[in-house]
């Protein structure tokens, strides 16, 4: 899943996403409150991590044009503010969740995974379809009770089709929610993910089927 973290301090902001990339987020950082609202503008993300003092646009203008333009990104605010009406407004602005400074990276990622779960429609840890089972706090799958090694790309890709269960994905898609800024994942980098995922599951009831021209879809069998 795609994670912007706006954060002006760069060693907060670099702990946090060192913290998300660990749990198989792909992660960028914008310090600038500008270039944050430029960039949501045109890219997509499952969750914000976005700190209410910027500069150039403070983060509570960010989040109403956010939610103006109607982007459905999770959104989790971070403040060092003591006042909790900043914290109000930023709920009422359509915030999902908030964590006042200092924190421990542990609550982050602990809320980050509550936010995907009710973003993706489901209140548990783990996610299933016929035989498998990904634990999304242990990073692990299960194939009818027994542990598999599924390596980090593979692993994001099987749970982003987990949670599009009989919904096609483009290779495009795929791609953009496996890779930050830096990266550079093709769409023949996403098949080959794709053809090693499908051996480490073929013993499972379920199917990786491509759809020609469309792409992927996981489906039990």
């Amino acid at each position: 899943m795609r994670v912007l973290v706006v954060e002006d301090h760069a060693a907060l902001a670099d702990g946090i996403a060192q913290s998300l990339r660990q749990s198989g987020y792909a992660v960028d950082i914008i310090a600038d409150g500008e270039e944050a609202d430029d960039i949501l503008r045109t890219q997509e993300y499952g969750l914000v991590v976005l700190d209410l003092n910027l500069p150039k646009l403070d983060g509570l203008e960010i989040l109403r044009r956010l939610r103006h333009r109607g982007a459905e990104s999770a959104v989790l605010i971070l403040t060092a503010r003591g006042d909790i009406e900043d914290r109000v407004k930023g709920l009422d602005l359509g915030a999902d969740d908030y964590l006042a400074k200092p924190f421990e990276l542990v609550e982050l990622e602990a809320r980050v995974r509550a936010l995907m779960r009710r973003h993706a429609g489901t209140h548990n840890t783990q996610i299933k379809c016929g035989q498998v089972t990904f634990d999304t706090v242990a990073r692990r799958v299960m194939i009818d009770g027994n542990d598999v090694d599924i390596p980090r790309r593979e692993l994001n890709i099987l749970e982003i089709l987990l949670l599009r269960v009989g919904h096609v994905l483009s290779k495009e898609q795929i791609a953009d929610q496996l890779a930050g800024f830096e990266d550079d994942i093709s769409a023949n980098a996403v098949e080959l993910y794709i053809s090693r995922l499908r051996k480490r599951v073929e013993t499972a009831d379920v199917k990786i089927q491509t759809v020609r021209g469309l792409g992927y879809l996981l489906k039990k069998t």
